[in-house]
């Protein structure tokens, strides 16, 4: 039986510009790519491969919201 998942990712850039994706949610489960168009199917496959072998493994989080703090070192 097929389910159907929602789940928040986060999008970062670093410093050399490649876009940076992650689900809070899947432990460890990211990818990267160039443009944000090439990310998000990889990060739909980084997900469907991890429940493929974590299924069990994740609690879905509720999504707040995201903040940036700056702090002085």
């Amino acid at each position: 039986m097929m389910r159907k998942l929602n789940f928040t990712i986060l999008i970062e850039r670093d410093e050399d510009g490649i876009y940076i994706a992650s689900v809070p949610a899947l432990r460890g489960c990211y990818t990267q790519a160039r443009t944000v168009e090439e990310l998000l199917p990889r990060i739909k496959e980084a997900i469907e491969l991890y429940l493929e072998t974590e299924d069990e493994g994740f609690s879905p989080n509720e999504f707040v919201g995201v903040q940036q703090i700056e702090v002085v070192i």
